[in-house]
This record gives structure tokens, C-alpha cells and sequence, in this order.
């Protein structure tokens, strides 16, 4: 599998710091990360309105095929190693993928005010070197 795109939220720092934990797990970084906030995002997702461009994140194959939210966790795990296993979980139960990634989207923002400061810098930091 090629490296693929992954569109976050910029303005989220719980965001922020679950990609750099999926970045430090993608050691052989077949992820991109790519912001939704930047224009590249824009072209990519341009079937998409704004408002469904922000409302998750998204995962662009190297076949140009997206994904978003619950139904990307799959190819998320596809690319990441040793992520066979909770790949086949996300395909075997896709509802509970979407409903599992649904609740931690919609609470995103008390999941991040319970980040530190200094975690969420580290990510951003992360962050910074990986782009």
C-alpha cells in the first residue's frame, strides 16, 4: 500500500494529539498528515461541502478513494504496523467503528481539556517535524 493522506482539524488539540500518536505509530510514515484548514484539503475532499469536510477526519488512499470518520478506521489501521488485528475489527463491526469514533467526535472538546498542556505541545511539535 502507498502513502496515503490524512486530513485533521488544525484548531482541535485533541485532534492534534491523537494524530501524533497515530504518526509516532506509523514508523515507516505512509501517512501524510495534511490539515482541513489548508487548500490541498479543499482539493482533495472537493466533493464534500465545508461542512462535511469539517465534521471528521479523513483518510485519502493512494487510489484517490476518502474516507471519513468511523468507515476510515480500517484503512487507517491497514497502513499503521501491526494494525491487522483492529483492522479486522473495524471491518468485521463497522457499526461499532462509527458509533465508537461518532461519540469520541462529539466529545472531542472535553476529551482535549483533559490534555495537558505540555502533551498537547509535544504533539504539536510532533506534528511540525512530520509535515
Amino acid at each position: 500500500m502507498d502513502k496515503a493522506i490524512i486530513l485533521y482539524d488544525r484548531d482541535c488539540g485533541f485532534c492534534r494529539s491523537s494524530l501524533a500518536l497515530i504518526l509516532a505509530w506509523d514508523r515507516n510514515e505512509r501517512l501524510r498528515p495534511v490539515a482541513l484548514q489548508d487548500p490541498e484539503a479543499e482539493q482533495l475532499l472537493a466533493d464534500l461541502t465545508p461542512q462535511e469536510r469539517m465534521a471528521s477526519w479523513h483518510l485519502v488512499g493512494a487510489d484517490g478513494n476518502a474516507r471519513s470518520a468511523g468507515d476510515a478506521l480500517e484503512v487507517l489501521f491497514d497502513h499503521l504496523p501491526r494494525g491487522d488485528a483492529p483492522s479486522a475489527v473495524a471491518r468485521r463491526f463497522p457499526g461499532a467503528a462509527r458509533k465508537a469514533y461518532r461519540w469520541v467526535a462529539d466529545h472531542r472538546s472535553e476529551l482535549g481539556r483533559l490534555l495537558p498542556a505540555p502533551v498537547k505541545q509535544k504533539a504539536d511539535d510532533y506534528l511540525r517535524r512530520r509535515a
